[in-house]
């Protein structure tokens, strides 16, 4: 394979420290939405935004992910039913009392009409293998990894978002006829909150709650 230079800037550290608090302050302030204003959002953006989920590291650069960008209403309403299928059948049969418990406290149910509210949909699909049937690795770890950086992405442009994770998703892959090796991974509305749109009131864990730095070492 043939290397090229690294383009790569380094900053002062006054540099850094403002980069990071500024970034940190926006991600603290992202929520997951489930009232979405109908309101278009600028397409360019969030094509954009996925451009930049498309530069995620991935094993051995197979890049092994397809983004969907929905807008028709048809197939708006279509994904809609498909999901209240599937997640009425969570609620009623599938989770344990433990799973709907936690969920009661962020007040979330087989409805979903944030799926036709969103202007867009983005549905993020893991590819198993290429289309002619090349090896893929580290698919679900790559795929996670780019579908954070998306989430950043349209949070860092102004768009809020949801992580809709409806289960079994196979019927994403029928209503957007995508090809057998392409496994549905994340749904994720896009738009913006309606004005009078409420979160739940919960909070992030501590830095020391979840930082470990040097386990072991005295």
């Amino acid at each position: 394979m043939t290397e090229v230079p690294l383009v790569f800037e380094r900053l002062d550290e006054a540099e850094m420290h403002a980069r990071s608090e500024a970034f940190l302050e926006r991600i603290r302030a992202r929520r997951s939405v489930r009232f979405f204003k109908t309101d278009p959002v600028p397409l360019e953006v969030v094509r954009r935004c996925i451009e930049a989920a498309g530069q995620a590291p991935s094993g051995a650069n197979k890049q092994p992910w397809t983004f969907v960008l929905v807008t028709d209403p048809a197939l708006k309403t279509a994904i809609r039913e498909g999901a209240e299928i599937e997640e009425r059948e969570f609620y009623e049969n599938r989770a344990n009392d433990t799973w709907l418990a936690d969920l009661a406290a962020i007040g979330t149910d087989e409805h979903k009409p944030f799926l036709e509210e969103a202007p867009a949909l983005i549905v993020c699909f893991a590819q198993k293998n290429g289309p002619d049937g090349g090896q893929h690795y580290y698919v679900q770890t790559s795929i996670g990894i780019a579908c954070g950086f998306l989430i950043a992405a349209l949070n860092d442009a102004g768009l809020a978002t949801l992580t809709h994770t409806p289960s079994p998703m196979k019927f994403l892959g029928t209503i957007l006829g995508r090809p057998r090796n392409e496994k549905p991974f994340l749904l994720l509305p896009v738009g913006y909150p309606t004005d009078d749109c409420t979160v739940p009131d919960i909070r992030r864990k501590d830095r020391p709650g979840y930082l470990v730095e040097n386990p072991g070492v005295e």
